[in-house]
């Protein structure tokens, strides 16, 4: 395993967030040695849909997205209380220009789209419920666990996260050999 010492990722939350979706990612990069700073629209504990907390260390006001080498959006409901908010859709639309690898899964798209990131030729992945959303865009929506084209990494749901957490850390590793 290559090593990931100073490698830092942004973890971005609201409540309601899918519990595994972010704890498990969260805690495989951690494995890999890799730092997690969990950005929410304010700082403290939030919820996820089941029993889940996780705290937001920071608020969008206090990062650049500058300051992380990766970037994660976990689903649940959280995508959809983030990109209505003009602070999280502007982080992940500068994080995607720098060209980093951003991870999403099953709702995260949603704030792509709110980004304008996703265009024609992209390929993806997502929760049913949003792969009409997604479509148009003009992106290619395939229906398999992971998918990864380019920086971008996706997958559609929990049962999903050992291929999602997988696909991430073998990103960095082709970005780090680089």
């Amino acid at each position: 395993m290559p090593s990931f010492e100073g490698i830092r990722a942004a973890m971005i939350i609201a409540d309601e967030f899918e519990d595994a979706e972010a704890v498990e990612p969260k805690k495989a990069l951690e494995a890999a040695g890799i730092a997690v700073t969990v950005i929410g629209l304010r700082k403290g504990m939030h919820r996820g849909k089941r029993s889940a907390q996780l705290m937001a260390e920071k608020t969008f006001a206090e990062v650049s997205p500058r300051d992380f080498d990766l970037l994660v959006i976990p689903g649940g409901r959280a995508p959809e209380r983030l990109r209505v908010e003009q602070a999280p859709v502007r982080f992940v639309k500068d994080f995607w220009e720098m060209g980093r690898p951003v991870a999403a899964i099953c709702h995260g798209p949603q704030l792509l789209i709110s980004a304008g990131v996703l265009a024609p030729g992209r390929r993806l992945t997502a929760w049913k419920g949003i792969r009409d959303d997604v479509k148009l865009t003009g992106a290619e929506v395939l229906d398999q666990p992971v998918v990864v084209d380019g920086n971008l990494v996706t997958s559609r749901q929990p049962s999903d996260i050992p291929q999602f957490n997988r696909a991430m850390l073998e990103l960095l590793e082709k970005r780090l050999a680089a």
